[in-house]
């Protein structure tokens, strides 16, 4: 599960990573999780940090950003795929502050006598994506407790 926090709120999202969009990388809220995030930084642990970034070059400057794009996330896809249970992926990077954008910069190229654009684009800031655990508790580390589908503990 992917999270990422809306004002007061942290809510589950799924990724909207588009060279077309004005904002190439985006999150969806899928309201399938939403909380205080008061409560879930207090109720949640960060066990690591990263800072995801991707770049590619080419002729065509759609397909330059869409292979980055696509890279960064295979990353990110790559991080979701390693989570241990009951562990979540929390989108770090904020609004104006510093959420990462796509950087192109074209250069202009002499291919068998004709001038051509060649594009370089990269991700600036990274996007900072937290791995977050709910804290184990006495029940958790217990071996001959465990907690029945309906909630209750069982010995």
């Amino acid at each position: 599960m992917i999270l990422r926090r809306y004002g007061d709120d942290v809510q589950s999202v799924g990724t909207n990573f588009d060279s077309k969009a004005l904002t190439e990388i985006a999150f969806t809220r899928d309201h399938e999780v939403s909380t205080p995030a008061d409560e879930f930084f207090k109720a949640h642990e960060k066990l690591s940090e990263h800072g995801l970034t991707a770049q590619a070059e080419g002729d065509v400057q759609d397909e330059v950003e869409s292979v980055m794009l696509d890279d960064l996330l295979a990353q990110l896809s790559v991080l979701h795929d390693n989570l241990g249970e009951s562990q979540i992926l929390f989108i770090e990077s904020e609004n104006g502050k510093d959420y990462p954008k796509t950087r192109t910069r074209q250069r202009n190229v002499v291919v068998e006598g004709e001038n051509r654009l060649y594009f370089y684009s990269s991700i600036d800031p990274p996007l900072r994506v937290g791995v977050y655990r709910a804290p184990r508790t006495s029940r958790d580390s217990d071996p001959g407790m465990r907690v029945s589908p309906t909630g209750s503990t069982m010995a």
